[in-house]
């Protein structure tokens, strides 16, 4: 017993040394620009830039195969960051600003087709079929894929309520001295 509890030890102790040697040797350095613009962005996975995630539009960006302005719900702030980081001159006045969303289920409408759920990516929408939906605020990216979904626009994206959670306080603006 007890030599089969120490050979199996050594065994693990000498492929475990040899697994870090190789992960060390072998190491593929990856782009560092690449993590620096996936930092800028929302981080929300939603997909609404067509890409599978945040890690994906990021490559895509430094590839210069997308838009700086692939990216909805980053709005202005995330497209200028990202047009300064890349040295790429943009165009802010076609971006709109719309800020955090949320899904919203009207119940006098929904007929519990169950499309919206089918497509949600982040699982925000709990219901069965001939019932009623509803959206677990937590969950939902706003990416809008329900409200696409949806025959009887049940569905809308409103503006995340204000709550004591949810509040912050805009940062005035800088006045310049004349």
């Amino acid at each position: 017993m007890f030599v089969a509890v120490a050979s199996l030890t050594t065994l693990g102790l000498i492929l475990g040394l040899l697994l870090g040697v190789a992960a060390r040797r072998l190491a593929v350095e990856g782009n560092p620009l690449i993590e620096e613009i996936q930092a800028i962005l929302p981080g929300s996975q939603c997909g609404q830039c067509g890409f599978p995630g945040c890690a994906g539009a990021a490559q895509a960006l430094v590839a210069g195969e997308a838009p700086v302005t692939l990216c909805p719900p980053g709005g202005r702030d995330v497209v200028a960051a990202l047009a300064l980081k890349l040295g790429i001159e943009v165009d802010l006045s076609g971006i709109k600003d719309s800020g955090p969303q949320i899904a919203e289920v009207k119940e006098e409408l929904c007929i519990g087709c169950t499309r919206c759920f089918k497509v949600c990516p982040t699982d925000a929408i709990l219901g069965a079929s001939k019932h009623i939906h509803s959206v677990f605020r937590e969950a939902c990216t706003a990416c809008g894929k329900c409200v696409e979904a949806c025959p009887t626009e049940a569905i809308a994206m409103r503006p995340v309520p204000v709550t004591l959670q949810s509040w912050y306080w805009d940062k005035p603006e800088e006045r310049l001295a004349a």
